[in-house]
């Protein structure tokens, strides 16, 4: 049998993270390739089409930062939509010659680490395998959907759509239907928005409030997202912010200042929008109740102006908040509120009232109420940061799996190795600054280090590395540390797996900001990369 030729790398994923790898290692001389199980580029945008998907992080964060990409590109608008996202990474591809290196519609569905060789051995969905000495995992975090099924489901007569599996022919049209949607994140507010005005009517079932912040949308030339001679200086700070964003938290401290102060700096934030209300104000939001409350508070008042019916303005913006501001990731918004206004527009509260079962016509909830839809729509997202990499059956050399590696809790070093799996890496991935940092920002710090060591490995000729145990569990109580002194663990939220029926309830993400997770990953590779074991 004749064995595959041998990759230096092979990556998993053609979105931000793979298409980034793939370039810089590449430049750098490596053998690599990357596997895609989709037909095309881009990612988590090339997989969710559904109406109104848009990006949440402004122009110019929101690009890689070579020069040679974003000084040849125009953006239409501050919030470029899906369609203006996908004509990008086209962009990327052909400045950068990407796609002969990529196998479209493959599925990776196992890797096995061969510890005699130091390699890694990929099968695809197709029966084909690769052989790679680092297997670098550019999934995301947002790869594997959770999709809920209910009683009866399967005798609905109309049609159902998961907002990350959204049809692309015309059955997906639902100009004068009744449709119902389920979930109120992001993927939520999007479709909420697009389809409130060309439907018949609109049943939204919400489980928690979004504290959704104003998008403030423009296409202005005169705005700084049109300034491509300004992108360079954003691209030196971003790194440099909590977010790894062009906003950062202001230096003062919330308890040295007055009221009227403090409330001035929340106006500004949110006519600014974006964002700034969340990552532009004081860093203590997200560790001292006390501050917390006072945000969500003003928050609370603005949202409430905008909704006529008291009822749903109890329910869109309560008085008293159902968990702290900000520890769920905000959505942006450009008309969600004012949809309620709407006549043919209702909001049912499903913690109050379950939905019971979905019969062959409609949506049945605890309080005996049944509504007829057409169309229904499970905006009820996705097992983030781990679920995806779950997904594919991994094995390191003595046979141990990935969930029994996981069986008592994620772990992972600097959120991008782990030990019991040499020569593996994960951009964007569990116990990295990942939701709580712009993607591009976090996956270009990610993969750089990366590449960096492996450009140190061959440099010295080491076939293979390994984070030691003590290192993984240093990281691991670090990034359980942080949590566990802010707020975040107060939210039920996917920050932390709570969004997954019988999913572990954990920190999957680290919340010390993209500032201290790069000193954390500069310290690893300056002192000789401590931490990792080589041969």
């Amino acid at each position: 049998m004749v064995q595959p030729p041998v990759l230096d790398s092979v990556i998993v994923g053609a979105g931000f993270a793979g298409l980034y790898t793939l370039w810089k290692l590449r430049e750098l001389g490596f053998s690599t390739k990357i596997l895609e199980m989709g037909s095309d580029i881009g990612g988590t945008w090339y997989h969710n089409r559904y109406p109104g998907a848009r990006v949440d992080s402004e122009i110019p964060i929101y690009q890689l930062s070579m020069q040679k990409a974003w000084s040849s590109f125009e953006w239409s608008e501050k919030f470029p939509a899906r369609e203006e996202i996908l004509r990008y990474f086209e962009h990327l591809d052909k400045t950068l010659d990407l796609r002969k290196d990529i196998e479209f519609n493959t599925l990776v569905v196992s890797a096995t680490f061969d510890e005699s060789r130091h390699l890694w051995e990929v099968k695809t969905s197709s029966g084909s395998t690769i052989l790679a000495t680092h297997l670098n995992l550019c999934i995301g975090f947002s790869a594997r959907k959770y999709s809920p099924t209910f009683p009866g489901q399967e005798t609905f007569k109309g049609k159902i759509f998961h907002s990350a599996n959204w049809p692309k022919n015309q059955d997906a049209d639902l100009t004068a239907k009744r449709v119902a949607v389920i979930g109120t994140g992001a993927s939520g507010i999007q479709i909420i928005q697009e389809i409130a005005p060309i439907v018949d009517h609109l049943t939204v079932y919400q489980r928690t409030p979004n504290f959704a912040l104003p998008m403030r949308q423009t296409k202005s030339r005169d705005a700084p997202f049109a300034n491509v001679s300004g992108y360079g200086d954003i691209f030196k700070i971003m790194p440099t912010t909590f977010g790894g964003m062009s906003m950062d938290f202001t230096p003062k401290k919330w308890d040295e200042t007055i009221p009227q102060e403090r409330r001035d700096l929340y106006e500004k934030c949110y006519q600014l929008g974006g964002f700034n209300l969340w990552l532009s104000t004081y860093v203590e939001v997200f560790f001292n109740q006390t501050a917390n409350d006072e945000v969500y508070a003003f928050w609370r008042d603005k949202v409430r102006q905008r909704v006529k019916n008291e009822a749903t303005r109890d329910l869109l913006a309560p008085m008293v908040q159902p968990h702290p501001f900000g520890t769920k990731r905000p959505s942006l918004e450009q008309s969600y509120y004012e949809v309620f206004n709407q006549d043919n527009v209702d909001l049912i509260n499903v913690k109050e009232s379950p939905i019971l079962e979905i019969t062959p016509t409609g949506i049945k909830t605890a309080d005996g109420r049944h509504v007829e839809v057409d169309v229904i729509v499970l905006a009820t997202g996705f097992d983030t940061s781990t679920g995806g990499m779950l997904d594919i059956s991994i094995k390191n050399g003595e046979g141990l799996t990935l969930p029994e590696k996981w069986g008592d809790g994620t772990s992972t070093f600097l959120g991008v190795t782990m030990h019991g799996f040499p020569n593996m890496y994960f951009i964007y991935g569990p116990q990295a600054s990942t939701a709580f940092s712009n993607g591009p920002t976090c996956i270009e710090i990610q993969a750089d280090w990366m590449i960096d060591l492996m450009v140190d490995m061959r440099a010295k000729k080491r076939t293979r590395v390994e984070a030691e145990k003590g290192a993984e569990d240093d990281w691991v109580a670090m990034v359980r540390h942080i949590w566990e002194i802010s707020l975040f663990w107060k939210a039920e939220s996917w920050y932390q797996g709570a969004n997954i029926p019988g999913k572990r309830k954990e920190a999957l993400n680290f919340a010390g900001g993209i500032p201290a997770y790069r000193k954390a990953l500069g310290e690893c590779k300056d002192e000789g990369y401590k931490g990792l074991q080589f041969k």
